[in-house]
């Protein structure tokens, strides 16, 4: 499993343990952290999305040693 989907199923288990909390501070401090890790999922995204990017405009920039003449 992607760490990025690791962090939205942490966030799933979050929200689901504000539902069941019985105390408001606990249910928002929960609902925080649930928050956070779907933060930390679209960052991951992002970051593999900008890397991977950057490898393909670096491959495509320079040819391989072994084409050239």
């Amino acid at each position: 499993m992607d760490p990025s989907a690791k962090f939205v199923r942490f966030a799933v288990e979050c929200e689901s343990m504000a539902k069941f909390t019985s105390s408001k501070e606990n249910s928002a401090a929960w609902k925080r952290m649930a928050e956070r890790w779907r933060r930390c999922a679209e960052l991951h995204d992002y970051e593999s999305s900008v890397s991977h990017q950057a490898q393909l405009t670096k491959r495509h920039r320079f040819p391989s040693p072994r084409w050239a003449p």
